[in-house]
């Protein structure tokens, strides 16, 4: 078969990859994607809560977010296309044990120039009804938000290719092998050859990784999400996270979308929607949100994804030092929707051996060998 060649070869055509391939491709470098989904947002992308939020407890991940904020906001000026960004904040329901290290966060959002305010409890309650029992303070960032993520991809993967870029669908990659200075990735779609390869294979970015005999560790977990019926929430309803429990809930036009993540959840790519599972989480709803607990959920339109997560909770995001070449962009632990503006920049400017307008060298492979890696606490 024959060997199609490019500048950079990515792997992986959910939102980050898209991104990626979009900033590429603007560059001016030849771009294939390879997508093993067969329409667009088939991974993970296509089933996130689409939170877009500055409140992280370390700097770069605030700055990766912040910063995609300001371009998810500006996505018509810039492109003529829309992000579906919809303005209606982050609240964070803190119970006093946990508010020294989550005002620890707050100094850093705020030094990095996002907003983010520090209200009581009975304040917080303006924006969504709870019980006030157990909660020291709140924050609240008014910018976060939520946004489209298939109008984002669509929108990245359209300008991608516009500029250039190759777009290959149900292209499985069945082994990566180092061949002089590049890369030949084969594929259920054909052979593809490179001097550059993005990893951004989401929860497969681990397994990708294997199929070049590299260890990146980037492992798949599920995640439901319960939905209401129709008539039973409020769109100004904003991402709400109570810290004690980790249930969240968001309004999406009249439906509440709410869940908690599961701890006992094991790594892999089990599918479908855990209904077991939302026992426990109507339980938990019923000490802070009694009101929700109450409500019928639509199991048509609840739904499930996977998490990218990594031992640290962030993302794994650079050049890959035992492979020249490989630049891996994964591992986002959740958050990859809310980062992938950012990363697109980014790993742009790794491709062409420049320095990222953001510095990410915490977010390297090789922190984990070193000791270096420092866990992200605001982790929903």
């Amino acid at each position: 078969m024959t060997v199609q060649f490019s500048d950079v070869i990515v792997i992986g055509g959910g939102i980050i990859g898209a991104a990626c391939a979009f900033r590429l491709s603007e560059a001016g470098l030849r771009v294939t994607v390879l997508d093993r989904g067969a329409a667009p947002g088939r991974g993970s992308s296509g089933r996130s809560g689409a939170g877009v939020r500055v409140q992280f407890s370390e700097e770069v991940n605030v700055r990766l977010s912040w910063e995609s904020i300001q371009e998810y906001q500006r996505f018509p000026e810039l492109y003529g296309r829309e992000s579906g960004y919809v303005q209606n904040g982050y609240l964070f329901l803190v119970p006093e044990a946990a508010w020294e290290a989550h005002e620890q966060g707050v100094a850093v959002q705020r030094a990095v120039g996002a907003p983010v305010e520090v209200v009581t409890p009975q304040e917080g309650a303006r924006y969504v009804p709870y019980l006030l029992g157990g909660i020291y303070r709140c924050t609240y960032g008014p910018q976060d938000g939520y946004i489209d993520p298939l109008l984002t991809l669509n929108a990245y993967t359209d300008m991608a290719l516009g500029r250039g870029a190759e777009l290959h669908r149900q292209a499985e990659v069945t082994h990566i092998e180092a061949v002089g200075e590049g890369w030949t990735v084969y594929s259920s779609q054909g052979d593809f050859s490179a001097p550059l390869i993005v990893n951004a294979s989401g929860a497969w970015s681990g397994a990708v990784a294997a199929l070049a005999g590299l260890d990146v560790p980037v492992r798949p977990r599920r995640r439901s999400v319960y939905r209401t019926k129709t008539g039973n929430g409020q769109p100004s309803y904003p991402l709400t996270v109570d810290v004690a429990s980790n249930l969240w809930l968001r309004g999406h036009n009249d439906t509440v979308i709410f869940t908690v993540s599961n701890p006992y959840q094991p790594d892999g790519l089990e599918e479908g929607i855990d209904w077991p599972w939302l026992t426990h989480v109507r339980e938990v709803a019923r000490d802070r949100f009694p009101w929700l607990a109450e409500l019928e959920v639509d199991r048509s339109y609840s739904f499930w994804g996977y998490y990218e997560m990594t031992p640290d909770g962030s993302p794994i995001l650079g050049r890959m030092a035992e492979a020249p070449g490989w630049i891996n962009a994964c591992g986002f632990s959740g958050h990859g929707v809310q980062q992938a503006a950012a990363v697109g920049r980014i790993v742009a400017a790794f491709a062409q051996d420049q320095e990222p307008f953001i510095d990410v060298s915490s977010l390297r492979l090789e922190r984990f060998g070193q000791g270096a890696a420092t866990a992200e606490r605001h982790i929903v």
